[in-house]
């Protein structure tokens, strides 16, 4: 305790520069606990540190920049494979890399800075950082709406790494998870007081992330998920280098290569081809000769689900309106229904307030793409119902399945070539494993390259292939769960009757120990 004590203290008597590079130390330490890396126990250091640098600032605005100073760190760590999609074309876009990186990183640390500011309006102690827990939990569900919404690295997002605790998101989602980070690792802050109340706030922190292993272990099961009956998919990834994907010397090889992996051995017991995001660079209702070549990727009597763009144009051929699309295929080359992509990438897929910001989107074309309608459920011929998500809407909790008519299976596909060989594509799987779990639902992703794979209702990856690497994954596709998952059901009303529980606990651990 009284190392503790001293540890505090040194951090609290540190003033201008000092302290703002320990919070964005701390920051770093606390983006190392996310996919790929996963080194969770870092946290324990991270947040008491933020906890200390909260508590000790004289003022509420220095509480709000031990919150900011931390965010940044964390998420410029969090963020740095931004980079790499600059550099796809470095001349005309190599110049925005700071203000990508470290302006996206800046923004986001508000959210941060915003928890520690209203965790300061209890006295320091457990009250104060179950109030935190609260207020992060806030923070992190407005950044799923907040100028179209960026939940991307959410703090729960970090048990991916340990499967029973992840189990947590099937009841209260991924904010569950990011409360429960909070109020275990953050909680031994306090017992630099030596208080013994203290102690029973930190036991009752570590007795909440072992309850949570618990229920986990216990609700996974030890045999494999039962499979849909004569169904197997056939997952593809091309591998395609992001800077030669849309060459139009190139366009049909590519294609090409994407029909080879399909026809490869093994496809009369496929079902349904999947292919990535874009796989498909054609429009394909006004393109007979690549629905032509599409159509020898279709397995004897199944289907091609592919990403390709869809337009609209005027009599002169220009294009109205572009989306982004899923698109179902038959052998014939019928097209069977689409599915448009609904949360678009700011500046990736459209240009943010494009009247005042001059600057050209990172994707080929000149025009913005038009969102879609949001969630739905596609069926197709001798398949379940499907709920379809193109790349980045996999990273929104609780908006990925129309819940007025629920599907068997979630389909993602997307291209992580943005992102080269960086955390990027392990964190975005990691986000569409913890939408399994919190809809109870299998999943199936093709990405044009890393990560490709199948996982089931549990976050159970039952087979991938890895970033970088061609090939083709045959799986069979997972039954839904039958057990009952609360977020499915209630989605975040049943977080915000938790948060409730929790500022209720707070409140009364303020009355009773934690007065002034």
């Amino acid at each position: 305790m009284r190392l503790l004590a001293a540890w505090a203290e040194r951090v609290g008597g540190l003033r201008g520069w000092r302290r703002h590079g320990l919070a964005v130390l701390l920051g770093l330490l606390g983006g190392l606990a996310l996919p790929p890396f996963g080194v969770i126990p870092f946290l324990w250091l991270a947040l008491p540190g933020l906890v200390w640098l909260m508590d000790s600032a004289p003022r509420k605005r220095g509480a709000f920049a031990a919150g900011w100073w931390w965010g940044f760190g964390h998420f410029s760590l969090g963020f740095y494979w931004i980079a790499h999609a600059m550099l796809i074309d470095p001349l005309k876009f190599g110049w925005m890399i700071p203000f990508a990186v470290f302006g996206l990183a800046g923004g986001m640390a508000l959210f941060p800075g915003l928890a520690t500011l209203a965790a300061r309006r209890f006295p320091a102690g457990p009250s104060r950082v179950m109030l935190l827990a609260v207020a992060w939990v806030l923070v992190e569900w407005l950044r799923d709406w907040v100028l179209t919404g960026f939940p991307w690295n959410l703090l729960g997002s970090v048990w991916i790494a340990v499967l029973p605790v992840a189990q947590l998101a099937s009841v209260f989602g991924v904010y569950g998870l990011s409360l429960l980070t909070i109020l275990a690792a953050g909680m031994p802050a306090v017992l630099a007081r030596g208080r013994t109340s203290d102690k029973a706030a930190v036991l009752g922190g570590f007795v909440l992330l072992a309850a949570a292993a618990v229920f986990g272990l216990l609700r996974i099961p030890a045999e494999p998920s039962p499979a849909w009956p004569d169904i197997t998919l056939r997952l593809v990834q091309g591998n395609v280098n992001q800077a030669e994907k849309w060459s139009p010397a190139k366009r049909w090889m590519h294609i090409q290569q994407h029909v080879e992996l399909s026809r490869a051995p093994g496809r009369e017991q496929v079902t349904a081809v999947i292919w990535p995001e874009t796989a498909a660079q054609s429009f394909l209702e006004q393109d007979r000769n690549a629905r032509g070549m599409l159509a020898e990727a279709v397995p004897p009597g199944g289907l091609l689900l592919t990403g390709a763009p869809r337009g609209t144009f005027d009599a002169q051929g220009d294009i109205i309106e572009i989306w982004n699309s899923l698109q179902a295929m038959d052998g014939q080359g019928h097209l069977l229904g689409s599915y448009d992509k609904a949360h678009l990438v700011p500046f990736g897929e459209y240009v943010p307030l494009s009247k005042v910001l001059p600057l050209p989107k990172l994707t080929a074309g000149a025009i913005d793409f038009t969102p879609g309608s949001g969630p739905r459920t596609l069926r197709w011929p001798g398949l379940p119902p499907a709920g379809p998500m193109i790349c980045y809407e996999a990273i929104f909790p609780g908006e990925v399945v129309d819940r007025a008519d629920r599907p068997d299976w979630l389909l993602n596909i997307t291209n992580d070539g943005w992102f080269g060989l960086s955390a990027g594509p392990y964190q975005h799987f990691a986000a569409s494993r913890l939408r399994a779990i919190e809809e109870g639902l299998p999943l199936a992703r093709a990405a044009n390259t890393g990560i490709t794979a199948v996982v089931d209702g549990y976050g159970r990856v039952l087979g991938e292939i890895s970033l970088g690497q061609s090939g083709f994954l045959d799986s069979p596709l997972p039954k839904p769960l039958s057990s009952f998952c609360a977020f499915a059901q209630w989605g975040v009303r049943v977080v915000f009757l938790l948060l409730s529980v929790v500022l209720a606990a707070a409140a009364m651990w303020r009355r009773l120990f934690d007065y002034r």
